[in-house]
């Protein structure tokens, strides 16, 4: 009995080295087929490799585009043209300006005889003469004005109110239009009293409006110095809009 065990024990040993690694192949092999057959459990570790990597080139995305901005920020603080405006305001300047960062219309407002007058300036633009020739006798070369739009308010006392819409040019101001607000009009009643076109009406009546405004300090003097003031607006404004985008990107 004791001789028979010996010899299955020793039948099991020798099946266990024969076999053994051949279990081990065939449980590897298993593993394999089965990560083929359920590749989720390897993503994890891709989708953080990818991450990683989207990550870095939005680092380097963003410090390069913040090093770019410092660029543009210190070229502006080498200009004049960010300056305050107070002491460029002639001591004749019949208006109270009002101008808020950020805002892109400049308000004028003054008190005259009784009326107020408020004038709303909007940014300027650049014209280009597109009709000047080669053969031009002068040699100025093309003539680029500049011009803002103005839109001026004369209100009396019982709140009927002159609205001139005029562009301003240097050393001229041109009126478009000119309506008459009624106080408590509503936007209807307002369209419907805008008035003829004011290139129709009758030269004298034009000049007349022309003098109207003068008079009141909306004048070529008045309209030359916007030029100036708006052009330094327009690179403050462009200057704080620097500024907000670093403040983002640095966030």
């Amino acid at each position: 009995m004791a001789l028979a065990w010996c010899v299955v024990r020793r039948s099991a040993s020798k099946f266990a080295s024969v076999y053994g690694g051949r279990v081990r192949s065939i449980s590897a092999v298993a593993n394999r087929a089965s990560l083929a057959r359920n590749p989720s459990s390897i993503r994890p570790f891709v989708s953080r490799a990818l991450n990683y990597s989207t990550a870095i080139d939005r680092i380097s995305s963003e410090q390069t585009l913040i090093r770019v901005i410092d660029s543009e920020i210190n070229s502006a603080l080498q200009s004049d043209n960010i300056d305050s405006d107070e002491e460029m305001t002639p001591g004749s300047f019949p208006f109270r300006i009002e101008d808020k960062p950020g805002n892109q219309n400049v308000t004028l407002t003054r008190d005259y005889n009784g009326e107020h007058i408020k004038v709303v300036v909007s940014m300027p633009s650049l014209v280009s003469d597109e009709n000047d020739d080669d053969d031009d006798d002068d040699d100025e070369g093309p003539s680029n004005e500049s011009s803002i739009p103005l839109v001026v308010t004369v209100t009396k006392k019982s709140g009927l109110t002159l609205e001139f819409s005029c562009m301003a040019f240097p050393d001229e101001i041109a009126i478009d239009a000119l309506s008459v607000k009624h106080p408590g009009d509503s936007l209807e009643d307002q369209l419907a009293n805008e008035g003829p076109d004011f290139e129709d009406l009758d030269e004298n009546l034009k000049k007349t409006f022309y003098k109207f405004l003068e008079i009141r300090g909306v004048k070529a003097s008045t309209t030359n110095f916007l030029h100036e003031y708006m052009t330094r607006k327009v690179n403050r404004e462009y200057f704080l809009w620097l500024k907000n985008v670093k403040e983002f990107m640095e966030q």
